[in-house]
């Protein structure tokens, strides 16, 4: 018999589409709305062939995302319910869309980058983001989707309390901005990013009780100065990026201090001896087609954080897949 890990791996490939699929079609909305249903009543709700939804709803079953009632009724499991309820600060939509629509199809470059290398110069994915306003609405909204929920845990394990004015670099619509700001009324933030990201901040529901605190600046981190603030973050970003171009980023933050104040890393850490989590290994290899970067362990941050200038770092482990590594500017 296949052993459960290697099974897991050879079907995997399976998983993420039919996730996909019954998002776009809203069939974990309607089991959230309507109630769970018969795969005849579901395929009525929805208007969609019942057999190809039979097929999806036993592969959901296998993966413990919904279950399966004596009388024929699927129900969304609790477990898995926030992370596909759109209304929920978890929901991976988002996300889940742009590994199936954008992720898979850069998979396929595996197999000349490890025969041949990976090119030193090829295009960049934000050129795909970027190309028309709808790309760019989609990719914020998978980011959004991929580090609300996220922050609204790591902005209290940072602890904003005593901090004036954040500046959130390469913050997107402003996820971890909006989770600081609910956890303190004193505070101000920025966010700082690409000029066209600017209309779309402030945009999401949670983002409108703070809004009169929070504001955005334009701009691109390698071409200019980071807005100044007594704290910096970086959430997701620097694993974009190769060890120098981290430094050279962790410069400007060190510049942009004021002291005494601290930059905050957000980011998936792979535990010391780097044989896990599964997750961060993942988006390690992700990280290798779709980007410059790589995803590290605590101490390789502290490092990229001391030959920027910081000191005193630690690290603030949460519950989940990601972390806060804190450097300081006293």
């Amino acid at each position: 018999m296949m052993p459960t890990a290697l099974e897991n791996a050879v079907y995997g490939l399976l998983s993420t589409p039919v996730l996909h699929t019954a998002v776009e079609h809203g069939v974990f909305t309607s089991l959230i709305e309507d109630g769970p249903g018969t795969v005849a009543r579901l395929a009525e709700r929805l208007d969609v062939d019942e057999d190809t939804l039979e097929r999806m709803l036993l592969v959901l079953t296998s993966l413990g995302v919904v279950t399966r009632a004596a009388d024929g009724a699927y129900a969304l499991t609790a477990e898995a319910e926030p992370f596909l309820d759109p209304r929920n600060s978890r929901y991976l939509g988002g996300f889940i869309k742009h590994l199936t629509e954008e992720t898979q199809g850069r998979l396929g470059r595996l197999d000349s980058y490890l025969t041949e290398g990976k090119p030193a110069t090829e295009a960049s994915p934000f050129d795909d983001v970027y190309r028309d306003a709808e790309s760019l609405r989609a990719f914020m909204r998978a980011m959004w989707d991929l580090s609300f929920g996220v922050s609204r845990e790591l902005a209290p394990l940072a602890g904003m309390a005593g901090t004036k004015h954040l500046v959130d670099v390469g913050g997107a619509t402003g996820p971890f901005a909006v989770a600081a700001l609910l956890t303190d009324p004193a505070l101000r933030a920025t966010v700082f990013d690409m000029p066209a990201v600017g209309p779309l901040v402030g945009e999401d529901a949670e983002a409108r009780p703070v809004a009169d605190r929070l504001d955005f600046v334009g701009g691109d981190f390698f071409a200019d100065e980071l807005p100044r603030g007594d704290c910096l973050a970086f959430g997701y970003i620097l694993s974009d990026w190769d060890d120098d171009t981290c430094v050279e980023l962790l410069e400007k933050a060190h510049r942009a201090c004021v002291a005494p104040g601290r930059v905050l890393i957000m980011d998936r850490l792979f535990e010391d001896d780097r044989t896990g989590p599964l997750a961060t290994a993942a988006m390690n290899l992700v990280m290798h087609v779709e980007m410059a970067g790589r995803h590290r362990t605590a101490a390789e941050f502290i490092a990229l954080l001391e030959r920027a200038g910081f000191a005193d770092c630690e690290v603030r482990r949460s519950g989940g897949e990601k972390h806060v590594v804190i450097g300081h500017k006293r």
